[in-house]
C-alpha cells in the first residue's frame, strides 16, 4: 500500500480505536486493488479514487468497531461491495459475519475478496431479507444486524428484528440525522425496538459526519 494511503488507512483506524496488524494492512491493500479492477468493469461503487474508498468505505466501516464484542455474529444488511462486514472482519478477525444483498455483481465480488483473502467464518448470499426462506433460515441468529444506509430507519427496524436474537443490537449507519427524524423513525417500532444509543462523530480526512444508531431488540 502506498505510504499516503497507509497513513489514511492506519492514522483513521487509530481514531476508532482499532489498531491495524501488518497482516490487516496488506489485506485493506488488496481489498482496494481489487475493488478498484473490479469497478472498472462492472459498478459496485460510485466512489472511485483510492483516497475516497479508503475513507468513505474502509473507514466508515470500522467506525462501528467499538461496538463489537470479540466475537458476536453479525448480519450485514445490503453489503452492496461488503460494507462495513469486509472490513470489519479483516480488523477483527473472530466476528461470524453474513453478508446479505440482492444483486448478483457484487456478491460475486464479496465470495471473490472472501476467497482472496481467505475470511473463515464469513458468508456472502444473494437474496432479500424480506423473503420469508431467507428469514426462516436465518431467523434469531445473529447478535447484531447492521445497515449502511440501506432503506428508511423504520423499513429497516421492521427487517431487521426476525433476523436478531432478543437483546440483540440493530446498528443504523446514517448521514447526518436529527433528533426527531429518530424519534419519527421508530414510532412504530417501540414495542420492538428501544434507542440505546446515538452517536455523531467526524469521519476522519473528510468534512462529513456520521450518525450512529443502537437499537436494541425487546
Amino acid at each position: 500500500m502506498e505510504t499516503e494511503n497507509r497513513k489514511l488507512l492506519i492514522e483513521g483506524a487509530h481514531a476508532f480505536g482499532v489498531y491495524l496488524e501488518e497482516e490487516a494492512v496488506r489485506a485493506f491493500d488488496l481489498l482496494l486493488k481489487e475493488l478498484l479492477k473490479w469497478n472498472r468493469k462492472i459498478n459496485l461503487t460510485a466512489i472511485r479514487t483510492e483516497r475516497e474508498i479508503i475513507t468513505k468505505h474502509f473507514l466508515d466501516s470500522l467506525s462501528i468497531h467499538p461496538y463489537l464484542e470479540k466475537s458476536v455474529s453479525l448480519l450485514d444488511v445490503g453489503s452492496g461491495p461488503g460494507f462495513p462486514g469486509i472490513p470489519l472482519k479483516i480488523a477483527k478477525p473472530a466476528l461470524d459475519i453474513t453478508l446479505i444483498d440482492a444483486v448478483r455483481k457484487k456478491v460475486d465480488f464479496q465470495r471473490h475478496v472472501i476467497r482472496s483473502l481467505g475470511l473463515k467464518g464469513m458468508e456472502a448470499i444473494q437474496g432479500r431479507i424480506e423473503d420469508p426462506e431467507t428469514i426462516r433460515r436465518m431467523e434469531g441468529r445473529f447478535d447484531r444486524v447492521v445497515s449502511r444506509a440501506f432503506s428508511s430507519l423504520p423499513t429497516f427496524l421492521h427487517l431487521a428484528y426476525p433476523f436478531l436474537k432478543r437483546r440483540g443490537i440493530a446498528l443504523v449507519m446514517k448521514g447526518g440525522l436529527r433528533g426527531e427524524e429518530t424519534q419519527t423513525g421508530i414510532e412504530g417500532e417501540r414495542d420492538r425496538f428501544t434507542l440505546q444509543r446515538a452517536v455523531v462523530f467526524p469521519l476522519p480526512f473528510t468534512s462529513m459526519k456520521r450518525t450512529l444508531l443502537l437499537f436494541e431488540k425487546q
